[in-house]
């Protein structure tokens, strides 16, 4: 990490290419960040996911979540919404607040996942409880509503308070 910061990006991508082939998840993860952002001689988005996957696959919660990310958006190449949430559930289930939301989300929109109120609320409350604000407005929303949840005024107060003291305003 030293060379990179330091912009030796040659010496810290040979360093990295070593420990990835040692097995090293996190060489893996930066390996393939430097190739998306063009640190790299031939950079290239397809050795990136290929990166991405090998340190998500070892169980990297933060490879999961740029995998996700990439597939969603078509970094990589074609988008692929079904692997992306799939990416992303286990991602969340490992307890990343972004995956939650992003799950959640995908639940509650019905892409890339079958629309499920339920999952959606499941999702929201986890990330919800794991600080987000957004997740925070949002749980207390369905709440509210009952929407994917029994609805429960309680709780629905709980949570628009708990996003209040974190800055966010019903707008």
């Amino acid at each position: 990490m030293r060379l990179y910061t330091q912009g030796r990006f040659a010496a810290a991508g040979r360093v990295f290419e070593r420990l990835a082939r040692q097995g090293l998840p996190a060489a893996s993860h930066n390996l393939a960040v430097m190739h998306l952002r063009r640190e790299l001689p031939q950079a290239s988005p397809r050795r990136a996911e290929a990166l991405f996957r090998r340190a998500a696959e070892a169980g990297f919660v933060t490879a999961q979540f740029a995998l996700a990310q990439g597939l969603e958006t078509g970094q990589f190449g074609p988008r692929d919404l079904v692997q992306a949430h799939d990416w992303y559930e286990r991602a969340a289930q490992a307890g990343s607040v972004p995956a939650q939301v992003a799950i959640a989300t995908a639940y509650y929109l019905g892409r890339g996942r079958a629309h499920d109120a339920g999952r959606a609320a499941h999702w929201y409350r986890q990330a919800a409880q794991g600080g987000d604000e957004g997740a925070m407005y949002l749980i207390a929303s369905m709440y509210e509503q009952g929407d994917g949840v029994p609805q429960d005024q309680r709780l629905a107060r709980h949570w628009y308070s708990e996003a209040a003291r974190q800055g966010v305003v019903d707008g």
